[in-house]
């Protein structure tokens, strides 16, 4: 395992059980007692955790991994499942793209599309419309692509713009396709986010859209979040990879949603 993937995984064991010992660490990923000190100093260093004489806690405030942590998460699906994604996007389309590791990977498969010879004169006229600073960078040096950046205040855990500049100004806008990262989404409750400020941003970014295709990894399939993006009817498609549950695809497409696995 990686560092900073072992980093966001005792990221997640002190979320999930609000303290961790240094014996914790050691055990589980079978590390050092040194190894598993420097990784807690690291991460409460970060402020993401707070260290104690032994161990460290989990932070008082709500908990919620930063984007580069979660990152480390299933990286092949969510390429995967990007190129996918990609494949999708017209010339001359209007593209919204919310925050989320899966639909920063969308970005590079866009970009990728855009910076290759064959693809260059039929994405020139694609506008990408995104409240998410990391994905902004992605595309901005490439001038195929036109870019639109909705203000709003920062979430740093997310780097997505978020709050009433932002819906401001989505409601002037009209968006033909956007590729929706969520926290959750099930055939009974549609699609959800931790966040309510994000998820009130991505619910206008939906409903100033033609489609919406959520783009999720299986482990979001199925599952419930704090805050409602929008309901199901809503969707028109879903890409996640093959590792999803049958029955719940099967859910999905009874419900009229056109489901994609790679």
């Amino acid at each position: 395992m990686l560092r900073h993937e072992r980093l966001s995984a005792v990221l997640e064991l002190v979320a999930q059980r609000g303290s961790l010992r240094v014996e914790d660490v050691v055990d589980t990923f079978d590390i050092s007692a040194a190894t598993a000190r420097r990784d807690l100093d690291d991460l409460a260093t970060q402020q993401l955790i707070t260290r104690t004489r032994g161990g460290a806690v989990a932070h008082t405030v709500t908990y919620d991994l930063p984007l580069r942590y979660k990152s480390s998460r299933q990286p092949d699906q969510k390429r995967r499942i990007a190129a996918a994604a990609a494949t999708l996007i017209e010339p001359g389309a209007v593209i919204g793209l919310n925050g989320g590791t899966t639909n920063t990977e969308v970005a590079r498969s866009l970009a990728t599309r855009a910076g290759t010879s064959d693809s260059r004169s039929t994405l020139a006229s694609v506008t990408v419309v995104t409240n998410a600073l990391n994905i902004a960078n992605e595309l901005a040096v490439r001038p195929q692509v036109k870019m639109v950046v909705i203000g709003g205040v920062l979430r740093p855990q997310s780097f997505e713009l978020i709050g009433p500049f932002a819906r401001h100004v989505l409601d002037g806008m009209s968006i033909d396709l956007t590729f929706l990262g969520v926290d959750a989404v099930s055939p009974r409750h549609g699609a959800a986010a931790v966040d309510e400020g994000e998820a009130q941003i991505n619910r206008s970014m939906v409903e100033r859209s033609r489609r919406v295709i959520v783009v999720a990894d299986s482990s979001k399939l199925g599952r419930r979040a704090f805050c409602t993006i929008c309901d199901l009817h809503q969707i028109d498609g879903l890409i996640t990879d093959c590792e999803a549950q049958p029955d719940v695809v099967t859910q999905f497409i009874a419900a009229g949603v056109d489901v994609t696995q790679v």
